[in-house]
């Protein structure tokens, strides 16, 4: 068998470089050129001293752990201890993540006798050199898809809040989202509208209110006002609103007896408030069920 040193260097190269990038990617880390090379090429040299039979009893667990510690301070430096231990936690959850996706995609390569037989990896490098090309990039692309959309949902979990509205002895409660950027108003009497959608409402509501609400056709439920056996018609406001093509709209909304939203453990009651009632979901993933005026939390 013919082995070519040079090409498993560059290779490793290669692939301890993209691991050190998507580490420090993940970490926010700014990092040099140089040193994430200079890195690169210790992982790569490592590998290289397989193929020297003296030196295999470099292949040892201790080993490869400290060569990792010594990749990652060439790489970023030392800045504290808390600061070194995330860094090499995240290095090794990226590598087992790239390693996963080597053994995902080699399995659906794999012929089914090389299945029955348990081989997980191709000795032929011809084959395993294109299976690494194809998974590690794929690999990185789904852990960095997954680690934004974590980031994204502690970002927005910092600005949720519980929500009870109250109407009479009704009471309905939901998790609501402060969004500084909402600022509709009831122009007559300039009270902060809440956006809650109509679905937490649908035992309240007539259904034939409910589908001209989720066909946005709520100026036409003026002249349904009295004829439907709604407790509330009393209660009932149309706000005006700018929709996204810059139309004026109108949002049915509830008059409620207060409102009380809870965060961070404070507690804040508001009575001058409308809940405007949306036809849609506010949240793809149904985190929020409320859009919270920034407003009611000043009161």
């Amino acid at each position: 068998m013919v082995v070519y040193i040079d090409i498993i260097f560059l290779f490793n190269l290669l692939v301890d470089g993209a691991l050190l990038w998507t580490t420090a990617w993940s970490r926010r880390i700014k990092v040099r050129f140089w040193r994430l090379a200079a890195a690169a090429g210790i992982g790569a040299s490592y590998a290289v001293l397989l193929f020297f039979p003296p030196l295999t009893f470099l292949y040892t667990m201790a080993i490869k752990f400290l060569l990792s510690l010594i990749m990652l301070l060439v790489a970023f430096g030392f800045s504290g201890m808390q600061h070194f231990i995330r860094n090499l936690g995240a290095f090794y959850v990226i590598n087992f993540i790239a390693a996963g996706g080597v053994l995902a995609v080699t399995y659906f390569w794999q012929s089914s006798s090389e299945l029955v037989s348990g081989i997980l990896m191709s000795r032929d490098v011809k084959v395993t050199a294109p299976l690494l090309v194809l998974s590690i990039p794929f690999s990185i692309w789904v852990y960095r898809q997954v680690v934004e959309g974590l980031k994204r949902k502690q970002e927005i979990s910092a600005f949720m809040a519980q929500v009870v509205v109250h109407i009479d002895e009704f009471a309905s409660s939901c998790t609501g989202l402060i969004d500084t950027g909402n600022q509709l108003y009831d122009p007559l009497t300039k009270t902060p509208v809440m956006v809650m959608e109509a679905g937490q409402w649908v035992e309240q509501i007539p259904e034939a209110w409910m589908q001209k609400i989720r066909r946005s056709e709520v100026d036409q439920l003026v002249s349904a006002i009295g004829t439907e056996p709604f407790i509330w018609q009393d209660r009932l406001r149309l706000v005006p609103y700018r929709g996204v093509n810059r139309n004026t709209q109108f949002m049915l909304a509830i008059k409620p007896d207060r409102v009380v939203i809870t965060t961070e453990g404070k507690q804040v009651e508001a009575s001058k408030v409308l809940i405007g009632l949306d036809g849609g979901r506010l949240s793809s993933d149904n985190a929020y069920q409320a859009i919270i005026h920034p407003s009611l939390l000043q009161l």
